[in-house]
C-alpha cells in the first residue's frame, strides 16, 4: 500500500482526513464547521444515514462517493479505509461524512489512527448524537431534577453480534439508558429487563428522530418487541429506557399505563 501512494506525493504533499458528524437526520442540525470542511473537501465519502441535501455544500469539482450500507450494497471498513488514503494521496483534503457523531459508534477513530499511519493530517468534527437528539425531539429529557442522575448511551450490537453486558449493569441504577443499533433484538432487551425487575419501568423508541418522518412509541421495558409491532417501529431509531419518559409525557402516559397493570397482574 505505502508503494503504491508513493506516487500521489509529489502531487499532494499533505493530504488530509476531516472526519465529520452530520447530526442526527435533520440537515440543519450540522454544525457550521462541518459546512466548512465539506466546502474545502476534495472528496466525500459519505454513509446511507447522511441526507445527501448536505453535499450541496461541496464545491463543484468534489468527488462524492457512497460507502453506506443500504440493500445489495455495502462497503467494508478495510475497503473504505483503503480509499479514505488513496483519494487523500490522489486529490488532497477527504472529508469522512458520517450520520450523528463520528465518535459515538460511528468508527472515526479507527480511520483516523488508520489515515495516520500512511501520514494524512486528520481532524475530527463533531456532529449532534442521535443518542440524545431522538430523545430531545421527542420532547424526551434523558436527565430530569429528581427522577435521575445520569445517562447510558450503549449499543445494541457489539462487534461479535451480542447484545452488551452494560444494558444489565445499567438497570441496576436510575440512569435513563439509550440503547443505538438495538431494534433488531428488541425481544432479548425486554427479557433482560423483565429479569431485572425492570419490566415495567416507562420506556420509548424513536425513529427517524429529528426528521420530518419522526414516529414515536411510548410503553413500558418489558413490552418493546409488542411496541414495536403495534406501531410498526423500525430502523433507524432510537431506544430509551428510563423513568424520564413517563415524567416527560405525562399528559398521555394514562395511555399506556394499562401495560403496567396486566404486567402485575
Amino acid at each position: 500500500m505505502i508503494q503504491q501512494l508513493s506516487r500521489f506525493k509529489s502531487l499532494e504533499p499533505q493530504p488530509k482526513l476531516s472526519v465529520v458528524g452530520a447530526g442526527p437526520g435533520d440537515p440543519e442540525l450540522i454544525t457550521l464547521k462541518a459546512i466548512k470542511a465539506l466546502q474545502s473537501a476534495q472528496v466525500v465519502l459519505f454513509d446511507a444515514l447522511v441526507d445527501t441535501c448536505l453535499l450541496d455544500h461541496c464545491s463543484e469539482g468534489c468527488e462524492k462517493i457512497f460507502v453506506g450500507k443500504k440493500a445489495g450494497e455495502s462497503h467494508s471498513q478495510d475497503a473504505i479505509n483503503t480509499l479514505i488514503v488513496k483519494k487523500a494521496y490522489e486529490l488532497g483534503h477527504v472529508v469522512r461524512l458520517k450520520g450523528g457523531d463520528p465518535f459515538v459508534f460511528g468508527r472515526g477513530q479507527e480511520e483516523i489512527e488508520y489515515a495516520k499511519q500512511f501520514g494524512l493530517i486528520t481532524a475530527y468534527i463533531p456532529g449532534i448524537s442521535s443518542s440524545y437528539a431522538a430523545a430531545g425531539a421527542a420532547d424526551i429529557p434523558l436527565t430530569i431534577r429528581g427522577v435521575n442522575e445520569s445517562f447510558w448511551i450503549m449499543t445494541g450490537t457489539k462487534s461479535d453480534g451480542s447484545l452488551s453486558n452494560d444494558l444489565q449493569l445499567g438497570l441496576q441504577s436510575t440512569a435513563t439508558i439509550v440503547i443505538l443499533m438495538g431494534m433488531h433484538r428488541l425481544a432479548e432487551i425486554s427479557k433482560i429487563c423483565q429479569e431485572a425487575g425492570k419490566a415495567n419501568i416507562s420506556a420509548a423508541i424513536v425513529q427517524n428522530g429529528t426528521m420530518s418522518q419522526q414516529k414515536v412509541g411510548l410503553g413500558i421495558a418489558g413490552e418493546l418487541e409488542n411496541l414495536a409491532k403495534n406501531e410498526d417501529l423500525r430502523n433507524p431509531a432510537v431506544i430509551i429506557i428510563g423513568e424520564v419518559v413517563r415524567h416527560a409525557k405525562k399528559d398521555i402516559w394514562e395511555k399506556v399505563s394499562h401495560l403496567i397493570k396486566k404486567n402485575e397482574q
